[in-house]
């Protein structure tokens, strides 16, 4: 540092554990999810499809649970675990955005402007990865939430449903799987695109909180797993 700095505590230890478990989940969503996607490709067995899709759901269930928390947490949350002083357009976000031109901008303890159009953005695009996600597990391979209620609609006789599995046809009404195939699809859109917007943003966030390090040094990157960012000093104006 060249100038004098001062350390305040400014991420929670949930907020660095929400973040950390995000980075992991998200990961390896990622890496199951290309796999399935190229699954033909690869030449990848019915066994070894349905077996892919229940990892990815399973670490779904863990991506939507901490997910969840964070949604919860920036209601109910203290201090920058709350949404007021972590998402954009809170009063003065305007002027603060046009001030970070200056080269000598102020230094923010949380998340400067950018970085929280960062977070909204993010954080959209979570919730419709998570939402077209846990409509899709449902449809496909019956899981929770909404498998029972898909494997129900498309049953011919409701009171075997546990006949039901992907990839068989037993027990199942051939028009009412199609119908039920229709209601997935602007969920399979929606989760495809919203993976593609994740490839994009989460590079750009990388890139902005090197940039931001280097630029503000303020310890960005050490205080999401210490939780201290380090502020500079206000200079003391000398008693005449």
């Amino acid at each position: 540092m060249n100038s004098p700095s001062y350390a305040i505590y400014v991420w929670s230890r949930f907020l660095r554990l929400f973040h950390w478990v995000n980075v992991l989940a998200i990961a390896l969503l990622f890496g199951f999810g290309l796999v399935i996607f190229n699954a033909g490709t690869l030449g990848i067995s019915t066994e070894g499809k349905i077996l892919l899709k229940t990892l990815h759901v399973l670490i779904g269930y863990l991506f939507t649970a901490n997910l969840l928390i964070r949604i919860a947490m920036g209601f109910f949350g203290r201090g920058y675990e709350r949404w007021c002083n972590t998402l954009p357009f809170n009063k003065g976000f305007i002027s603060e955005l046009a001030e970070l031109r200056q080269p000598l901008h102020k230094k923010h303890k949380g998340h400067n402007p950018l970085g929280k159009l960062m977070v909204g953005a993010l954080l959209l695009t979570m919730c419709i990865q998570m939402i077209s996600g846990l409509v899709i597990a449902g449809t496909d391979i019956y899981y929770p939430p909404f498998g029972h209620y898909f494997a129900k609609y498309i049953a011919i006789d409701t009171t075997q449903i546990e006949l039901i599995h992907p990839y068989s046809k037993e027990n199942v009404d051939e028009q009412a799987y199609q119908a039920m195939r229709n209601i997935r699809k602007p969920f399979i859109t929606a989760h495809v695109y919203a993976f593609y917007t994740l490839t994009i943003l989460i590079p750009l966030h990388i890139i902005g909180v090197i940039f931001s390090e280097r630029r503000e040094k303020t310890a960005l990157v050490s205080a999401m797993i210490n939780g201290y960012k380090y502020l500079p000093k206000r200079k003391q104006k000398k008693k005449l």
